[in-house]
């Protein structure tokens, strides 16, 4: 893809295709994107991509999905919503640089005494992560693909001028921004276990955007997310929090989940939604503390994916790294369709997965803190909100930015292969190659 909102030649290129798939699913993945590392005693964790990554990989779903290694988000693509300065200040700040910029470390919410570490490779990874996010809006703005999945985005907490809970850049905003060039309305859907407060907050004072989260509420980070957290202005109605507390099961969530977001489907008729994926709901997770299994969490992806409409899948949170994978490659296959097996196959990362090596997670003996009146009452209240809204917004017509322009690339061209050498050979020709069964082990980390 060539962006040209920023005069910056970039491309994204074609790794693999398969059209058998009921959707057309597009899956972006860079191979650097799990190399960062933010501490030894950090517990967000790059490498979960890497684990994540070689699962698809080894099951095999990469076949029936185009795959895309995106391209890293220029800074002025970043400031469509953070500001200049803050996007200025990520892109210089460095381990070997800190002393000079005491100040705007505290003022940016960066640094050593923060949850939002300066490390090595700092500003590349947050432009690949976005650029990630932004190819895969641009994919569903031009009808490429129903669903687009980049795990490696769904960093909700980041702020327009400061870090947030291990976020730096929010991909979220940047790639709704995106969608909102084509689309009336978009909806932004969370089952991290922390409030999708930076979403929210970007959007808080419109119509066009809703958003809904279930996460943790009382003594937990964020901290923001109460039910009567609403919206303001034109955006009154528009921001839908369903605060919950610990143990959350498969089916106390999706008591909620479902008749909450059928209600939104049916009141506010999104043209696009973007779903953040975060793992940190799952039983067993670092942080988290709800009780999930990977069947309940990829019950809502299957849910959203029953209504049809274009969607942008996104990761989060998750901090468990062995289950993070685990859930991400079992809804990589939800969304494509396609049934997998129990028994995780071997790949570079098995032993990650011992004793069992299997894929699906069984929850922990503990109580749900969560009661049925208390959950009852969250619903009602939240059906209430919805109800009272007066149907979906128009949008007036107004000039619509132009979109990104989309070159289709096929691996093997102009990428230093065999086909390039400058004495010939068919440079300008379509180039179509038989994949081998083993390719992606050879070419992809």
């Amino acid at each position: 893809m060539t962006n040209t909102n920023t005069n910056t030649n970039t491309n994204t290129t074609l790794l693999s295709n398969d059209t058998g798939s009921k959707s057309r699913v597009s899956y972006f993945y860079h191979p650097d994107v799990g190399h960062f590392y933010y501490g030894p005693s950090h517990p967000m964790k790059p490498h979960r991509l890497k684990l994540a990554h070689h699962l698809v990989l080894s099951y095999g779903l990469y076949k029936h999905m185009d795959c895309y290694r995106p391209h890293p988000a220029a800074p002025g693509e970043m400031s469509k919503f953070h500001s200049d300065e803050y996007v200025s200040f990520l892109s210089r700040i460095t381990p070997d640089n800190l002393r000079q910029y005491a100040g705007q470390m505290q003022r940016f919410n960066a640094g050593e005494y923060t949850d939002c570490p300066v490390f090595d490779g700092l500003f590349e990874f947050t432009q690949l992560y976005t650029g990630a996010s932004l190819d895969g809006a641009v994919q569903l703005n031009n009808g490429d693909a129903d669903i687009c999945i980049n795990w490696s985005g769904g960093l909700h907490h980041a702020k327009k001028s400061e870090a947030s809970g291990f976020c730096y850049i929010n991909d979220i905003v940047l790639a709704i921004l995106e969608l909102l060039k084509k689309h009336a309305r978009v909806l932004y859907i969370d089952i991290d276990v922390h409030h999708g407060d930076g979403v929210e907050e970007a959007f808080y004072c419109t119509d066009r955007v809703m958003t809904l989260s279930l996460h943790k509420y009382g003594d937990f980070f964020p901290g923001t997310g109460h039910i009567s957290d609403t919206g303001a202005k034109e955006g009154e109605g528009f921001s839908v929090n369903a605060p919950l507390t610990s143990g959350m099961t498969d089916d106390t969530y999706r008591d909620i989940f479902q008749p909450v977001l059928s209600k939104i489907m049916e009141i506010y008729q999104p043209g696009a939604i973007v779903l953040q994926c975060g793992a940190d709901s799952l039983t067993g997770d670092r942080l988290g503390c709800f009780n999930l299994t990977l069947k309940g969490h990829a019950d809502c992806v299957q849910y959203v994916k029953s209504f049809g409409i274009p969607t942008l899948v996104l990761g989060g949170g998750g901090y468990t790294i062995r289950n993070v994978s685990r859930c991400w490659a079992y809804e990589t296959s939800v969304l494509l369709d396609t049934e997998i097996s129990n028994e995780i196959p071997f790949n570079d990362y098995y032993e990650y997965y011992a004793p069992d090596f299997e894929l699906h997670l069984t929850p922990e003996p503990r109580d749900n803190m969560n009661t049925q009146q208390s959950l009852e009452q969250v619903r009602v209240d939240l059906l209430e909100q919805l109800q009272n809204l007066q149907g979906a917004p128009s949008v007036q017509m107004q000039q619509v930015p132009p979109d990104f322009q989309v070159e289709k690339k096929q691996e093997g061209e102009q990428d230093g292969g065999e086909d390039d050498d400058v004495r010939g050979g068919n440079m300008n020709q379509d180039v179509v190659k038989k994949q081998h069964e083993a390719e992606f082990y050879d070419s992809v980390d």
